[in-house]
């Protein structure tokens, strides 16, 4: 059964700058994530709707609004990037998406299997539409990264709505941005220096008594999260374990866990991997913990990137893994080279408050970055050293036009963090100064519950740089049983002998 995509008013009146109801530049931010979902979609069958507004020169709507998207208008065209796409245009006269539309008798034909809702604006058209497919009993599903809105707080508002009132399913931008990690086992963890005593004390014993059963191990979890850790434990295991007489089944990277349930299996000669099980559980532990708080953080920001910044706030031998971690539970991304490496992406990064206090400016460093740096790298000034956030902002704006990507505010708690009042008012100056496409990334003590102050403030940010929330996160627990010795049911008291069904488990190995 195909899905039916519902593209709202992705128009050039609302999406191209000089129309009268221009959405702004975070409206257009989003499409591409629109183009990306109408290929996916696309591929696996679903059929595409465009939901175009086709007013008339005397539209009632033109009491509210100035005249936009009169019918045969450029302003009523679908914009270029998405005009290529195939798919029906269905002209609509309100903001309903089903009102005196061909619509609801080309979804009772196709019957999809859900509803999907993208384009603008969220607490117009895009509410609206969600609103009516769900009242006549449609799955409903909103992409969070693939909705946007000329009023910020109207947009979370609406989002907030559709999910706790309408029953829509929000989707936000999940997706790991990781590649697939090449891990190598130090030779720590192979030798059994990073072992618990009694583990190795054990498979010494079993070798002298000439004992190595194949046995089965299942991995737990303490509590809900997300799965992370898997392929350096796939590294490890395949090193270790016998060619052609072990099986691994396991959830993937990045998987959503809950509580109790087996998210490993390994069944082999027990000496081969019985060493390597607190190795096992440290590594799922840790790295679940971390890629469970970045998902938070990304949960919370509604489809505003988030960047792992807690590299400093931990030992460097595992920064990379920490950062890691971060992008496989949704971070956009993160600033150690180590931890980018692995994920397969750039690192991120601004300047630090070193290079500005050196050079004694922050529009020069800024500048001198601008000069040494990469074409590739963006560039994003730090504007809270020397002089008001707002005022640092427009100057180093004015020093590097065009080129300058992002203002980052890092106010420390001295001078009262970053504030929701303060990103407003930085936007307002930046807009006033001719600079609206300067985005603003906010750092510096980042946690869910200041994300989530911005997000239901309204305040313009574009970015959120996450440190400590994610790199001090609780470790999950992980706990190894032995299910089966020699083929033979068996487990401690208060476990249940046998093998443990799951079937989102994956053969790995």
């Amino acid at each position: 059964m195909a899905n039916a995509v519902l593209v709202s008013d992705m128009l050039r009146g609302f999406l191209e700058e000089g129309y009268p109801l221009y959405c702004g530049e975070r409206a257009r931010r989003i499409i591409p994530n629109v183009q990306r979902l109408l290929e996916k979609e696309l591929a696996r069958g679903s059929k595409i709707f465009f939901l175009c507004d086709h007013h008339d020169p005397d539209d009632p709507e033109f009491k509210m609004f100035p005249p936009h998207a009169i019918e045969g208008t450029v302003e009523a065209e679908v914009i270029p990037e998405l005009a290529k796409y195939k798919g029906e245009i269905i002209p609509k006269k309100t903001f309903s998406s089903f009102f005196d539309t061909p619509l609801e008798d080309r979804l009772k034909k196709l019957k999809p299997k859900k509803v999907i809702v993208c384009g603008v604006c969220t607490h117009i058209c895009v509410l609206s539409a969600v609103s009516d497919a769900r009242i006549r009993g449609y799955d409903v599903e909103v992409l969070v990264d693939c909705v946007a809105s000329f009023d910020e707080k109207a947009h979370h508002f609406a989002l907030d709505y559709m999910e706790q009132v309408l029953g829509a399913k929000l989707i936000s931008p999940k997706v790991s941005q990781a590649k697939p990690a090449r891990f190598e086992p130090s030779e720590e963890v192979l030798s059994g220096e990073t072992a618990d005593v009694y583990f190795v004390r054990t498979v010494d014993i079993l070798r002298r008594e000439r004992l190595n059963p194949v046995a089965t191990m299942e991995v737990f979890a303490g509590r809900g999260g997300v799965f992370c850790g898997i392929d350096e434990v796939k590294a490890l295991l395949a090193r270790v374990l016998p060619k052609g007489k072990s099986e691994v089944w396991a959830l993937a990277e990045g998987e959503t866990i809950s509580k109790k349930e087996v998210v490993l299996r390994i069944t082999a000669p027990y000496q081969s991997y019985g060493m390597y099980e607190t190795a096992i559980d440290g590594i799922l532990a840790h790295c679940s913990g971390w890629a469970t708080a970045a998902r938070e953080c990304v949960e919370a920001a509604r489809g505003i990137p988030v960047v792992s910044f807690g590299a400093r706030h931990v030992h460097p031998s595992v920064a990379g893994l920490m950062d890691y971690a971060a992008v496989v539970g949704g971070c956009a991304g993160c600033s150690s080279v180590a931890g980018a490496k692995l994920a397969g992406i750039e690192p991120s990064g601004t300047i630090p408050h070193a290079l500005i206090l050196i050079i004694g400016d922050t529009a020069k460093a800024t500048l001198a970055f601008d000069k040494h740096m990469p074409a590739g790298v963006p560039r994003v000034s730090l504007v809270d050293t020397f002089k008001d956030e707002a005022e640092e902002s427009v100057l180093v704006a004015q020093a590097l036009g065009k080129k300058l990507t992002s203002v980052r505010l890092d106010t420390p708690p001295e001078r009262g963090r970053v504030t929701p009042g303060l990103v407003r008012e930085v936007r307002a100056r930046l807009d006033m100064a001719g600079f609206k496409k300067v985005k603003i990334f906010a750092s510096g003590g980042i946690n869910v519950e200041r994300i989530k102050q911005f997000i239901e403030e309204g305040a313009p940010v574009d970015g959120f740089g996450v440190g400590s929330y994610i790199s001090e996160a609780k470790p999950i627990d992980f706990t190894a049983d032995l299910h089966e010795v020699g083929g033979k049911p068996i487990a401690k008291r208060g476990r249940i002998p046998g093998v443990t069904p799951n079937p989102r488990l994956k053969r790995i190995l």
